[in-house]
């Protein structure tokens, strides 16, 4: 499974939708997403990339993870596994 797939995968668990309703232009509002479901979406990522998501669920804006639409979560999952490898 391409990442781009399991994140989207991911994001559909967590918002009860299938996998094919969730485009990479969608933000998470738009598809249902609340702040639980977030933050319930940030560490199944974690745990599926073997990542650490720089994400302040008490204040999104500030985090350095970008989450207004499932391709900015993309490719910011994108850049933290290629930090990882380097």
């Amino acid at each position: 499974m391409q990442l781009r797939d399991k994140v989207i995968s991911i994001i559909a668990e967590k918002a009860v939708l299938d996998p094919s309703d969730v485009t990479l232009d969608a933000s998470l509002a738009s598809l249902g997403v609340d702040s639980l479901a977030m933050v319930e979406a940030i560490f199944a990522m974690e745990e599926a990339f073997d990542i650490s998501i720089p994400f302040n669920a008490n204040d999104p804006a500030e985090g350095r993870f970008d989450i207004s639409t499932v391709g900015s979560i993309v490719a910011a999952v994108e850049d933290l596994l290629a930090q990882k490898v380097t």
